[in-house]
């Protein structure tokens, strides 16, 4: 396939922002690759975004609920973005709803190292009584 031909089917808006020395196709369509590669920071933002954005709506299983941003968290570390388990039981406790105000002081007060295991255990307990 032609040059020419590959051009006229991009828009003008595209072909301007290419270099002018490219002669043949192959060129042509692997700057436009380069160009238009998808970005490796869009992943992480949308996830960490997704995450410090939920709150527990008080329906469904709230261990599913956690071990969901425990996901997104492992998500993240792949793409090395590594956030501490410190920070995760944070963001858990921020994202319960009013209802479980009394259940955040008395998991703060423990003495503990807090963990997500430990988060997980405690809330399970709680939600038994």
């Amino acid at each position: 396939m032609s040059l020419m031909i590959i051009k006229r089917g991009i828009p003008k808006v595209f072909r301007g922002a290419m270099s002018k020395g490219i002669t043949n196709a192959k060129d042509f369509v692997d700057e436009l690759e380069k160009r238009f590669a998808k970005s490796d920071k869009a992943k992480p933002n949308t996830l960490l975004q997704h995450l410090i954005s939920m709150k527990y709506n008080g329906k469904g299983n709230i261990k599913e609920y956690i071990m969901e941003m425990s996901h997104i968290v492992s998500k993240l570390k792949g793409l090395k973005l590594e956030l501490s388990e410190d920070l995760l039981v944070h963001l858990v406790l921020m994202s319960l709803l009013v209802q479980y105000s009394q259940f955040k002081v008395s998991y703060n007060c423990q003495k503990k190292k807090r963990t997500l295991n430990g988060l997980i255990s405690y809330i399970v307990q709680e939600e038994k009584k």
